[in-house]
């Protein structure tokens, strides 16, 4: 059976769900409608762009450019921190509505996923039509866009959802390639890195159509594997198929960190402090679907002199007691007593929990895990501070610190 696929990507996801939450909490302000973008780190002023609304765009800002650039380029640009537990919120209330359509939807990225649309047709109705009607109820009830790539293969879905943008649904069909995709620069081809598209060009090949009908073998004298993978996405050909659930995107990292408004001068304080980012990381690291096999800690002293230290676990975790405990003992075997102006966690070697295998001698935190779904389902639906641990009350410090996205894909098939 020729397979349908939908892909879904939110418009400048993170910008458009800031503004959609600042209106619907009173602002007179649409960020969407004004230069503005979400990144950086308030306390210490530095990060980067992480989505721009449409008019910051007329001032050639770029999205993984520096905030500080930004604001040179536009010097009225409005700078909103990220929010990863809002980010969370609005992509699970997407997904519900998502399920309405199939039952078979992966979570691509925090704000993009694919849907598997085969068979359906007969039920719903024809795929353009319903995937208007998809963007028509996005709109309506969640505030936000998006643009819906439809074709018969997740490759080509995602590049037909990329064709132009926002709030717009576009097909690649087969039979539609060689008019919609070949004419486009070969940067534009899923997988087409940054590195890679300057040896692309280097060796004449200019645009989508002239690699894939650039000698195969050619391609793979230059790139191995690689090059067997970017001729065969540039014919449009991928069989992958949509897997339900998330975890399928391959994350190199996910980390976070504080710049303390007071010098950190005692270990409980730390471990507090370390805690508000675990919390934060965890949460991140399951909603993505993994388990991680790398702990790391970051430290900054109040002489800007930094430190750090990393285990590899036996048995990947994704528990947020697991975390801290590797992160308490980190911390005890790098801090010297030194004042703490910035601390950081970081998390690495991602798996996916189905290729998870427990070890019997590794504790087991299976009812942790358990509390922790449970935990983390209350805070998507009622807030991050709906549920918060004792131990920050009247404390000072937040009980779930960092918002900042931090997580790194790397380039990988879509498999």
């Amino acid at each position: 059976m020729t397979r349908t696929i939908m892909h879904i990507d939110v418009n400048s996801a993170f910008l458009s769900w800031t503004a959609v939450h600042m209106l619907q909490h009173g602002s007179s302000i649409d960020l969407r409608n004004i230069p503005s973008i979400i990144g950086g780190n308030q306390a210490t002023r530095h990060g980067i762009v992480l989505a721009k609304s449409i008019p910051a765009k007329g001032f050639k800002i770029q999205t993984g450019e520096p905030v500080f650039q930004a604001k040179q380029k536009c010097p009225n640009l409005v700078v909103m921190p990220p929010d990863y537990f809002l980010y969370m919120q609005c992509s699970s209330a997407l997904s519900e509505i998502l399920q309405n359509y199939s039952d078979k939807i992966q979570l691509f990225s925090i704000d993009e996923c694919f849907l598997d649309y085969t068979g359906i047709e007969k039920i719903l109705g024809e795929p353009i039509k319903v995937a208007n009607q998809i963007r028509e109820q996005i709109r309506k009830e969640l505030g936000f866009t998006v643009n819906i790539g439809i074709s018969t293969n997740k490759l080509l879905a995602k590049m037909a959802g990329d064709l132009k943008k926002p709030d717009m649904t576009h097909t690649i069909y087969p039979e539609e390639i060689s008019a919609k995709m070949w004419p486009l620069p070969v940067e534009d081809l899923y997988m087409v890195g940054r590195a890679t598209a300057p040896k692309l060009k280097g060796m004449g090949i200019h645009t989508i159509g002239d690699l894939a009908n650039t000698d195969i073998e050619l391609l793979k004298y230059k790139f191995k594997s690689w090059g067997l993978m970017l001729h065969a996405y540039a014919n449009g050909i991928d069989e992958s198929p949509v897997h339900p659930g998330s975890g399928h995107t391959v994350i190199k990292g996910i980390g976070n960190s504080t710049t303390v408004y007071f010098d950190v001068i005692d270990k409980q304080t730390a471990y507090k402090v370390l805690l508000s980012l675990v919390e934060t990381v965890s949460m991140r690291l399951r909603f993505s679907g993994f388990c991680c096999s790398v702990v790391a800690v970051s430290l900054k002293t109040d002489e800007l002199i930094s430190s750090s230290h990393q285990k590899k676990l036996m048995t990947p975790i994704d528990c947020t007691n697991a975390v801290f405990k590797e992160v308490k003992s980190l911390f005890d075997e790098m801090w010297r007593g030194q004042p703490i102006r910035q601390m950081g966690i970081r998390v690495s070697d991602l798996y996916t929990k189905d290729y998870i295998q427990l070890s019997f001698f590794e504790e087991n935190w299976d009812k942790q895990r358990r509390l922790d779904k449970t935990i983390d389902e209350i805070r998507i639906k009622y807030g991050s501070n709906a549920v918060i641990r004792s131990s920050f009350l009247w404390s000072g410090l937040s009980p779930l610190e960092g918002g900042v996205v931090d997580e790194f894909p790397v380039m990988s098939s879509i498999l």
